[in-house]
């Protein structure tokens, strides 16, 4: 059985540091996980992220990883800023209070709307971070190859 102490920060970057294949496979895969791992689909987005990581010829096991940018700590902060950005987009106010004597179908709508902004940030966000991830991880590798 494995303790605590065989878990740590440097076996975790070991990870990033082992894995074969190009700078742009591993960027890719990576990437794909960073994007993924911006909606919220909780509990889905590791299964996302390979999938799509395996269609794209991407690294999985860096696609894994890269889902890991939301986690129980960063849920809140992320889908919040996520909600901001797709409220930008559509160009309406994300403080609108939905009010006690909403009919159903009001309730309904106004679902759909919170959906939609918070879909459409957390594309947004996710392709930004995941641009630059995939970059970042593009160029350690490259200067990891060259040594």
């Amino acid at each position: 059985m494995r303790s605590k102490k065989d878990i740590s920060f440097k076996k975790i970057l070991s990870l990033f540091r082992h894995q074969n294949g190009s700078p742009f496979f591993n960027a890719k895969g990576l990437a794909i996980g960073v994007f993924s791992g911006c909606f919220p689909f909780f509990g889905f987005q590791t299964l996302i992220g390979v999938f799509f990581a395996k269609l794209a010829k991407g690294n999985i096991i860096l696609a894994a990883l890269g889902t890991w940018i939301s986690n129980p700590f960063t849920y809140v902060p992320l889908y919040y800023f996520n909600y901001k950005v797709g409220s930008i987009f559509l160009n309406t106010s994300s403080s609108e209070n939905i009010e006690k004597s909403l009919v159903i179908h009001d309730l309904w709508k106004q679902g759909r709307i919170f959906s939609l902004k918070l879909l459409l940030g957390s594309s947004c966000v996710g392709l930004l971070l995941a641009l630059i991830c995939g970059s970042m991880i593009f160029l350690i590798y490259k200067i990891k190859i060259k040594r």
